[in-house]
């Protein structure tokens, strides 16, 4: 099913000419991987960071320290800074960013293990953020958050082809 969401995505970030670049942190490269196993896809790739510690997060993406402290790592504000990081560290036209808790264990009351906080950002345009709980095993979490973030380019790259 991956498979599919990242073909369907290559076929409008091709047809927009546009290139995707990802930040992920729980799902450790996932979406990277699902998109380039497509056939073609270094036309509208760019590139990924995987930005599992929060001196990642800081170094490669320019997340605020600040926002960490006061967010955490798993949080939509975290999530909104490493997706506009991707951006401005990249040619990327349009940029996914996830953050989360796979499990099986570090969470909490407030934030359970399957919590994942998802940005999807376009350069210029519009930006999109949701917090998602997914059920399951900590790798059953991370193919469901790799899913809802080729679900969410592919509805970001939509709604500005029909803007």
């Amino acid at each position: 099913m991956d498979s599919e969401l990242a073909a369907q995505l290559g076929a409008i970030l091709n047809a927009r000419n546009w290139m995707l670049a990802t930040a992920e942190s729980c799902t450790g490269g996932g979406v990277a991987a699902t998109v380039t196993a497509v056939a073609g896809s270094s036309g509208w790739f760019e590139r990924g960071f995987v930005t599992y510690s929060n001196e990642s997060k800081v170094e490669l993406l320019g997340v605020s320290p600040g926002t960490l402290a006061h967010h955490g790592a798993v949080s939509e504000a975290t999530a909104l800074e490493m997706a506009a990081g991707a951006l401005t560290h990249s040619h990327a036209d349009i940029a996914a960013a996830i953050t989360g808790i796979a499990g099986p264990d570090g969470g909490s009351p407030g934030k359970p293990v399957g919590t994942v906080c998802l940005a999807w950002q376009q350069r210029h345009g519009d930006v999109l953020v949701e917090t998602r709980h997914f059920s399951g095993d900590r790798e059953t979490v991370r193919r469901q958050a790799v899913a809802a973030a080729l679900e969410g380019l592919i509805a970001l790259a939509t709604n500005a082809a029909n803007a």
